[in-house]
């Protein structure tokens, strides 16, 4: 009986929604790691149930602490840092979602949600991480079983997770003993003082490399759980974003044993204009297959993106790839066609991605309930990742063959892209970042790019606000400010 009521109460614990009146301290839905270890006894398994809420909140609306349509978790962030770069337009504004973080006012106002959710949403993920550590016997336990050793490894994953997302959206750029983000290494650690972007990242990286051990061999029931692969993929984009040579190396290396070894395989040309919409797609290495029971509507990726979905996109709201990133995209290329399909007759629906993201049923404002899933991560990204960390390495050659081997599916005609082989230095690293925009526009990834990348960014004529202007990575208004609830909050930051 006593085990009947435990499992009760923690599953009703992890599925609960958000508290809204949580500001910077445990959101008090998820269990204690004492119950966890409770339950534990009698059924060690127990543990992923508990990882699953975690990974929930990863999708779930209002997980920021709002009742805002743009709070719904990863992909709303993506939205954010999309905006932010300039690479998605907001070129219609109807209902105001996104108007103000578009002026570039918002990031630079602590009061402000766009701030606060972010915040609230990644330290929500560090804790429940901390949980599951703590739970199974702290950060320096060995578990004894393979069981527990692929629980730890993904908590202690997205723990990294949530690290490496805080110091890029805190910090203007990765600058070694320049304060940035507070690390909590525990359930216990609140009003902690912020640390050093090389703590920080020392912090991810470690996570990260016993995550990669902890996972080996797991077998996942399905692609939501962090296996070795993407515990790999993230260690690479963490590398990367150090990037000194010691860095890239390991970045380089990381990025192409996922891409050679993983077993997915590049969306073909039909397929990357196929509706990004399916987790069964071999591309996806990390994603969610949403289902209609679960209850998602408007406050949704979909439903700010897709012009198929009862949606803000299909409403008025218009997100479109930037114009000058869309000119930049060659006539023979498949992805020029993602954002001109054939119901684009106005100016008012012209770039909007009718053919990245949709609903398959194609019935204009059709999905009302979403069934259309989500990705967090696909193997093209290690392709373009090893090329740009290739290509900073000396490893040119291998750049332009794992660069071409993207483009060969995009692509008809082997003569369109044949201009890599004559690239070179700064020419052929200019190139990967610009396919890298192109290939994972509305992805969430060109925030990442931007910023290791340490480049510039013009607005094309089709935004609303600073057509025209050119912004460096690391401009104050790319940064969010730590908000206010914190601030209040926490005396030692």
């Amino acid at each position: 009986m006593k085990k009947n009521i435990i499992i009760a109460i923690l599953a009703g614990l992890t599925l609960t929604g958000c508290d809204k009146d949580y500001l910077d301290v445990n959101p008090s839905e998820f269990i204690t790691p004492e119950q966890a270890s409770e339950v534990a006894e009698y059924d060690p398994s127990i543990y992923n149930g508990f990882l699953n809420g975690v990974y929930s909140t990863m999708y779930t609306p209002e997980v920021g602490g709002t009742t805002g349509d743009d709070d719904f978790g990863q992909k709303g962030i993506d939205i954010y840092t999309d905006m932010l770069t300039g690479d998605m337009a907001l070129s219609r504004s109807s209902y105001g979602w996104y108007r103000t973080l578009t002026q570039l006012t918002e990031t630079v106002d602590f009061t402000r949600n766009s701030n606060y959710v972010p915040w609230r949403y990644y330290y929500r993920i560090v804790f429940g991480a901390n949980t599951v550590i703590k739970a199974q016997g702290g950060n320096d336990v060995q578990p004894e079983t393979e069981d527990a050793q692929h629980v730890l490894g993904q908590a202690k994953a997205l723990r990294a997770y949530g690290h490496f997302y805080l110091q890029q959206l805190f910090a203007k750029e990765y600058i070694a003993n320049e304060k940035s983000v507070p690390i909590k290494l525990s359930v216990d650690d609140n009003s902690l003082p912020k640390s050093t972007s090389q703590e920080v990242m020392a912090q991810v990286i470690k996570d990260l490399e016993e995550a990669i051990v902890l996972l080996d061999g797991f077998d996942r029931p399905n692609k939501t759980p962090i296996n070795q692969d993407v515990a790999k993929a993230l260690a690479a984009y963490a590398y990367a974003y150090v990037g000194d040579a010691t860095s890239l190396a390991k970045a380089r290396d990381y990025a192409k044993d996922v891409a050679d070894n993983s077993g997915a395989t590049i969306l073909t040309s039909s397929e990357a204009v196929g509706g990004m919409n399916n987790v069964s797609s071999n591309s996806w290495l990390w994603g969610v297959d949403l289902t209609t029971d679960m209850g998602f509507d408007l406050v949704s990726f979909f439903g700010q993106i897709d012009y198929y979905t009862y949606s803000y996109q299909w409403a008025g709201d218009r997100k479109a790839i930037d114009a000058g990133l869309y000119a930049q995209i060659k006539a023979n290329d498949i992805r020029k066609t993602q954002f001109n399909g054939t119901v684009a007759s106005t100016s008012s629906l012209y770039l909007i991605p009718f053919q990245k993201f949709y609903d398959p049923a194609r019935e204009v404002g059709g999905q009302r309930n979403i069934s259309t899933d989500i990705c967090h991560l696909r193997v093209e990204e290690m392709y373009l990742l090893y090329a740009e960390c290739a290509a900073k390495t000396g490893q040119e050659t291998e750049a332009k063959t794992y660069l071409k081997m993207l483009l060969s599916n995009r692509f008809a005609n082997p003569a369109d892209y044949a201009y890599v082989d004559a690239l070179a230095a700064t020419a052929l690293q200019n190139e990967i970042y610009l396919q890298t925009r192109i290939e994972l526009w509305g992805e969430g990834k060109t925030y990442l790019a931007l910023k290791r990348n340490k480049k510039s960014v013009t607005r094309g004529a089709n935004h609303l606000s600073h057509v025209g202007t050119t912004m460096q990575y690391n401009d104050p208004r790319f940064t969010f400010s730590i908000p206010q609830a914190e601030v209040i909050n926490n005396p030692n930051l």
